[in-house]
């Protein structure tokens, strides 16, 4: 079995495509995962399975569509894929001194092959974003809510749907997955 990840797009934000973290353990049992938890009430699931992540994925997807009547873009890793996502991580010092302004967007599939040159075409403040392979890193120095850098100008930039999480978030969930 291999240790995973799933992480939800726009589970539980603004009121909107709300699903109780019990209720998400419950599908990820029911689905046949092991070591079922959820980290914070965001969509995050951690479990061990057998299976690729792209498999998982579809079949998470379509268990949460079957039993709540909506389909969030779920991205799948590893756990040695998050290890590598975190070593990849060109905010370091900003992640130590303010970690919730440094943000990893997991995509949900494969950036698109022009995604590096339309990510470096998005216009910032003071943000600076990095793509690296399919993840994209984000510091948000004055706070992602003021920023102009939404996750949908990032989702058209990279061509495929992107959840964000923040580095202490990144940080839960790598410590979760390390007790599996």
């Amino acid at each position: 079995m291999t240790a995973f990840v799933a992480l939800l797009r726009a589970v539980n934000v603004g009121g909107t495509g709300k699903i109780a973290m019990a209720d998400l353990r419950a599908l990820g049992e029911g689905l046949g995962f092991a070591a079922v938890a959820t980290i914070l009430q965001s969509g995050n699931l951690v479990f061990s399975a057998e299976g690729t992540a792209e498999a998982l994925a579809r079949s998470l997807g379509a268990a949460i569509e079957a039993a709540h009547g909506l389909r969030p873009d779920v991205a799948v890793r590893t756990a040695r894929e998050l290890d590598a996502a975190i070593g990849c991580n060109p905010f370091v010092a900003e992640a130590e001194a303010d970690p919730a302004h440094v943000l990893v967007g997991f995509s949900a599939s494969v950036p698109s092959p022009e995604a590096g040159r339309q990510v470096a075409a998005v216009k910032v403040a003071r943000e600076r974003l990095v793509l690296a392979g399919r993840e994209l890193y984000a510091w948000y120095p004055d706070g992602i809510g003021r920023s102009k850098v939404t996750s949908a100008v990032l989702e058209k930039a990279l061509g495929t749907p992107l959840t964000m999480r923040n580095w202490t978030t990144v940080r839960k969930i790598a410590a979760a997955l390390s007790r599996l």
